[in-house]
C-alpha cells in the first residue's frame, strides 16, 4: 500500500467528529512505516510520512473552514518545514496570522489543536502573528533557526511570504550574527558530549558528527544564500561534487539507524541506548548477537567521522567568507604550507604526495604549537590523501617508522598533532592493530567511550603531566625525569590495543609490544619495559582497590612484580590516566589515595631491600608519635586514649594516619573507657581521609553491624568504598569506613555526614535487622548480564580472603552482611570496588571458631551468594 492511498482515506473523511476515522488513518501509517522498513529505504519514508501528514493538516484545516480565514496560514518549521519526518518525530506548526486574531478564530485554531492532539499526532505548535514572530525571532536563535526552514502548507500565501521576506532578512539576524550563533550552539552542544563522537550510547540526532551537524550546514547555507536546494554549496565552490554526494549519503545512513531506533522504541528516542543496540543491529541486518551491535556501532562511528571532518570543512569556510574578519599576514613554514589566524593552510594542490608527507605534516604541527587547527582546504587534501594510500599501511614504509618513531619521542607532537592523528585516522592507516579498534564498543558501564578513544583520552593525560605540574606533581616529576618518553607514551598507545581478539588483551598487547618494537628498531631494554607496562597496566589499579595495602605480604608481592624504582613510577603514571580517560566520573580521592599509598608504600619496600615488616614497623612507631602530638594539642590526656589504643592491634597503627588515630581517639574517649551493652558511638569526618568521607563506627560486637550500616547508607545513596573492621579481644569492635555520595565524591558539607551518621546510629540502636531498601536498579544495569563469581584464598593470619565479582544492585552489602551472620560468618576487612555496573569486592573473613573457612563452608557460602545476587530484582512499584 503506497502513501498516496493513506491520503486518499484521509480526504475521504468528512468530518473533524470521525476521530475513530482519523485515529484509524494515523495508526495505519504508522504501522506502514514499520513494515515498509527495509533498513534501506529510511529516505523515502521520511518524506512519505511527511507528505501524508501535510495531507492530514491541510484536511483538517479546511474541514474547519480555517481556509476560509483571510490573512491564515498553516506553517510547517523546524525539521517538519524540511519536508522529512522521521517515525515518531514531534510535528512542529506555526499558526500565522497578520493581525491579533477575533475570539471566534481563537476558538476555531484552539479546536484544531485540539483535534490533532486528540487523535495522537505529537505536535509542537505556537499561534502568533507576523509581528510577534518576528520579535521572538530576534531574541532566540531557535525561533529564527525554525523560520529559516518554514514552508506554507495551507492559507494565505501572501501572510507567509510577508513573514519570511522579514525573517530572512538581516534586520532579524544578519547571516554574520545567525552563524555566529549556531557555531556557539554546535560548539555548547559538542561540549555535552565530551567533545568526542566516540560515546557508548551515542545521540544520533545531537552527538559531534550526528544529524545536527549537517543540519547546521543547511541553515548555514539557507540564511546566507536564501535559497539551498542541495547544489548551491557546490555552485559556490564551497563543496565537491563528491563531498556533498559523501554528505547526503551520511544523512542516509544516519536517517536509516535513526528510523529503525524510532520503531524499536515506539516513540521520538534519538539515543542509541545499550537497550535498543542489538534490536537496531538486528533490524538493520546486521544479525542478533553482540557481534552484529560491533558491526553496528563502528559503522556508525566511522559514519560521525566523515560527518565530522566535512562539517569542519564548511563551517571554518563559512567563518572566513561570513564573519569577514581581517586576516593575519601569511607566515610561510615552507612550499607546502603556511599559517594564518592560527591555521594551517596548504600552498598548492598536492601537500600529501605519499604517507611519509603526512608523517612530515604531523612533525610541523609538533614543532609550531602556534599552530591551533588545520584550514578547511587542509583537511580536504588530507582526506583525499588518506584515501588514495589503502593499499598498505604507512608502517611497512621504513621512512614512515623512522618518522613515526620521532613523534612519539616528541611531547609536544601529543598536542594537536596526536588529536589530527587520531581524529583523521591517521593512525589507523599506520598501524593495523589500531585500525582494529576504531569505533570498538566496550559492553559495560564502567567505560564512557570506545577503545580507541579511550586511548587517545589517555595518552592526552599523560600529555598534560608534561604541562599541568601542579594537577599531578608526582607524575609530573616522573615525566619530566625520564630520558625517553617515548616509553611511556607508546605503552599508552598499546594498552588496551588488543581487546576484542578473545583471551587476555594485556597479554596480547605486550606481544604486539614486541613485533612494533621490532620493526621501529626499538633497543630490548626499552622493548622489555614497554611490554611489560602493557601486560601489567591494571596490576597496580587491582591491587590498591581489591587488596589489603597494608598487609606486608601484599606489598612485597607486588614489589616484587615492580622490580625496580622506575617500573613502579611508569606504571603508576600510566594507572592514573588509565583511570582518569576510562570515564569522567570515576576518578575519585578514594582511588587517589589508594593509589598514591600503594606508591608510597612500595617504593619504601624497593629503598629497604623488600623488608616490608620493617617498613610497616617504622610506620607504626611514626603515626603513633604524631597522633599523640596531635592529641597532646587537642588537649586529650595521655590516660584517657591509651585505653583504647592498647585494645587496637599493630595493624590499625599502620592502616590509619596520625590525624585519623587522634581523631578516633578523641570521639571515642569522650564517651569514657567503658561502654555500655547498648551503647553506641557513631561519628562522621569531612577532614580525616582524602578519599572521602570517614564513618566511625565504635560499639561492642554485634551480628549483622555491617548489613545493617550499608543498608542505611545504600538507602541514602551512598557508597561504602573501604571498610576497616577491628574486633577487639575484650569484644568491641571497631569500624572505619570511607563512604561517597552518588557522584563519588564525599558527602558535601559536615551537617549532611552528621546527618547520615545520626541515621546509622538510630538505625544501630533499634533491634533486629535492617530495613529493606527500596531503590531499583537502573534502566541500564537491567541491560547488563554479571554473573556473580566468587573466589576464595586461604591467608596466613588464619582467614579467608573472598573475591566476589556481582552487578552491583541495590543493597547488594546489606544482602552479603546479612548471610554472613547467618551463616555464622565473621567479617574482619571490606574493601569495596565498583567497576561501572559490577561490584568487585574483598572481604576477609573468618567462621565461628576465628580460623580459616572449611571446605564444606566455602561450597555453601559460594552457593548462598549466588542464590541471593544472582535472583532477578522484583520491581514492587506500582
Amino acid at each position: 500500500m503506497a502513501v498516496d492511498a493513506f491520503i486518499d482515506d484521509v480526504k475521504e473523511i468528512t468530518s473533524l467528529n470521525d476521530l475513530k476515522a482519523f485515529k484509524e488513518a494515523v495508526q495505519a501509517n504508522y504501522t506502514w512505516l514499520e513494515n515498509s522498513f527495509t533498513g534501506k529505504n529510511a529516505d523515502e519514508l521520511v518524506v512519505a510520512r511527511s507528505n501524508f501528514t501535510d495531507e492530514l493538516l491541510c484536511h483538517a484545516w479546511k474541514l474547519l473552514s480555517l481556509h476560509t480565514c483571510s490573512n491564515l496560514s498553516l506553517c510547517a518549521v523546524g525539521g517538519y518545514g524540511r519536508g522529512q519526518l522521521q517515525p515518531y518525530s514531534d510535528i512542529d506548526l506555526l499558526v500565522l496570522s497578520k493581525k491579533v486574531l477575533s475570539a471566534s478564530q481563537q476558538e476555531t485554531v484552539s479546536q484544531f489543536i485540539t483535534f490533532l492532539w486528540d487523535i495522537k499526532l505529537e505536535i509542537g505548535q505556537s499561534v502568533r502573528t507576523i509581528k510577534e514572530t518576528i520579535q521572538l525571532a530576534k531574541a532566540d536563535i531557535t525561533i529564527a533557526t525554525n523560520l529559516v526552514e518554514a514552508r506554507l502548507l495551507c492559507g494565505c500565501s501572501d501572510t507567509f511570504d510577508a513573514l519570511m521576506k522579514k525573517a530572512i532578512g538581516p534586520r532579524t539576524w544578519s547571516s554574520k550574527l545567525f552563524f555566529k550563533a549556531k557555531l556557539d550552539e554546535q560548539i555548547n552542544r559538542h561540549r555535552k558530549f565530551d567533545d568526542t563522537s566516540y560515546n557508548l550510547e551515542p545521540n544520533i540526532k545531537e552527538n559531534p558528527g550526528c544529524l545536527r551537524d549537517i543540519q547546521s550546514i543547511g541553515w548555514v547555507a539557507k540564511k546566507h544564500f536564501q535559497e539551498y536546494d542541495g547544489t548551491t554549496l557546490i555552485g559556490h565552490g564551497y563543496f565537491t561534487k563528491l563531498e556533498h554526494a559523501e554528505l547526503i549519503e551520511c544523512r542516509s545512513e544516519l536517517w536509516q539507524i535513526r528510523f529503525a531506533l524510532h520503531i524499536i522504541a515506539g516513540r521520538s528516542e534519538n539515543r542509541l541506548l545499550f537497550d535498543y543496540q542489538p534490536q537496531v543491529a538486528e533490524r538493520l541486518g546486521y544479525g542478533e548477537n553482540k557481534a552484529a551491535v560491533e558491526k553496528l556501532m563502528k559503522h556508525l562511528f566511522r559514519i560521525v567521522q566523515r560527518v565530522s571532518e566535512l562539517n569542519s570543512m564548511l563551517l571554518q569556510r563559512f567563518s572566513s567568507d561570513i564573519l569577514g574578519q581581517s586576516r593575519k599576514k601569511l607566515y610561510c613554514f615552507n612550499q607546502d604550507f603556511c599559517m594564518q589566524d592560527g591555521k594551517l593552510i596548504p600552498q598548492h594542490d598536492n601537500c600529501f604526495p605519499s604517507p611519509i608527507s603526512i608523517l612530515n605534516f604531523l612533525g610541523l604541527l609538533a614543532q609550531n604549537p602556534e599552530i591551533k587547527g588545520l584550514d578547511g582546504s587542509c583537511i580536504r587534501q588530507l582526506r583525499n590523501a588518506r584515501r588514495q594510500f589503502q593499499s598498505a599501511y604507512y608502517h611497512e614504509y621504513e621512512d614512515c617508522r623512522e618518522k613515526f618513531i620521532e613523534l612519539v619521542s616528541t611531547p609536544d607532537f601529543f598536542d594537536l598533532g596526536w588529536d589530527i592523528m587520531h581524529l583523521h585516522g591517521i593512525l589507523r592507516a599506520y598501524l593495523p592493530q589500531w585500525d582494529n579498534i576504531v569505533g570498538m564498543m566496550q559492553f559495560d558501564l564502567f567505560h564512557a567511550y570506545t577503545v580507541d578513544e579511550h586511548t587517545h583520552r589517555l595518552v592526552k593525560y599523560v600529555r598534560r603531566y608534561y604541562k599541568e605540574k601542579e594537577e599531578f606533581p608526582r607524575c609530573s616529576r616522573i615525566v619530566h625525569e625520564l630520558d625517553e618518553p617515548q616509553i611511556l607514551f607508546i605503552a599508552a598507545i598499546f594498552h588496551d590495543i588488543a581487546k576484542g581478539r578473545g583471551g587476555d588483551h594485556s597479554k596480547l598487547g605486550a606481544k604486539d609490544v614486541f613485533v612494533f618494537c621490532e620493526q621501529h628498531n626499538i633497543s630490548e631494554k626499552n622493548t622489555n619495559m614497554i611490554a611489560w607496562l602493557v601486560e601489567n597496566h591494571l596490576l597496580m589499579s587491582v591491587v590498591a582497590q581489591r587488596r589489603d595495602i597494608y598487609d606486608p605480604d601484599v606489598v612485597k608481592e607486588f614489589a616484587s612484580e615492580v622490580k625496580s624504582q622506575l617500573h613502579l613510577e611508569l606504571l603508576y603514571a600510566l594507572t592514573l590516566a588509565d583511570i582518569r580517560a576510562t570515564n569522567n566520573n570515576l576518578w575519585n580521592d578514594w582511588k587517589a589515595s589508594l593509589l598514591r599509598e600503594l606508591y608510597l608504600l612500595t617504593k619504601k619496600a624497593l629503598d629497604n631491600g623488600l623488608q616490608c615488616q620493617n617498613t610497616l614497623e617504622e610506620r607504626i612507631v611514626t603515626h603513633k608519635s604524631e597522633a599523640a602530638i596531635v592529641l597532646e594539642q587537642l588537649e586529650v590526656n595521655e590516660e584517657d586514649y591509651l585505653p583504647f589504643w592498647s585494645r587496637m592491634n599493630d595493624n590499625y597503627f599502620a592502616r590509619f594516619k596520625p590525624a585519623q588515630i587522634a581523631w578516633h581517639s578523641q570521639v571515642i574517649t569522650s564517651r569514657g573507657h567503658q561502654l555500655l551493652e547498648k551503647d553506641v558511638i557513631v561519628a562522621a569526618s569531612n577532614f580525616t581521609s582524602r578519599a572521602g568521607t570517614e564513618l566511625l563506627i565504635y560499639c561492642h560486637d554485634r551480628p549483622a553491624l555491617f548489613a545493617q550500616i550499608a543498608s542505611v547508607l545504600d538507602s541514602r545513596n551512598c557508597s561504602i568504598h573501604d571498610a576497616q573492621i577491628v574486633v577487639t579481644s575484650d569484644g568491641y569492635v571497631f569500624d572505619s569506613m570511607i563512604i561517597l555520595d552518588e557522584n563519588s565524591e564525599r558527602i558535601s558539607t559536615q551537617p549532611r555526614a552528621d546527618n547520615i551518621a545520626k541515621a546509622v546510629h538510630q538505625q544501630l540502636v533499634k533491634p533486629g535487622r535492617s530495613h529493606s531498601n527500596k531503590r531499583r536498579m537502573s534502566r541500564q544495569m537491567r541491560q547488563l548480564d554479571v554473573p556473580t563469581k566468587v573466589r576464595f584464598f586461604d591467608i596466613q593470619d588464619g582467614s579467608t580472603l573472598i573475591e566476589l565479582e556481582a552487578l552491583d544492585a541495590p543493597g547488594l552489602l546489606a544482602k552479603i552482611g546479612h548471610l554472613f551472620v547467618d551463616l555464622n560468618i565473621t567479617l574482619k576487612m571490606a574493601k569495596i570496588t565498583t567497576i561501572g555496573e559490577r561490584a568487585e569486592d574483598v572481604f576477609i573473613i573468618s567462621n565461628a571458631d576465628g580460623e580459616t573457612l572449611t571446605q564444606e563452608q566455602k561450597i555453601l557460602l559460594r552457593k548462598q551468594l549466588k542464590i541471593k545476587l544472582d535472583q532477578p530484582e522484583v520491581n514492587t512499584a506500582i
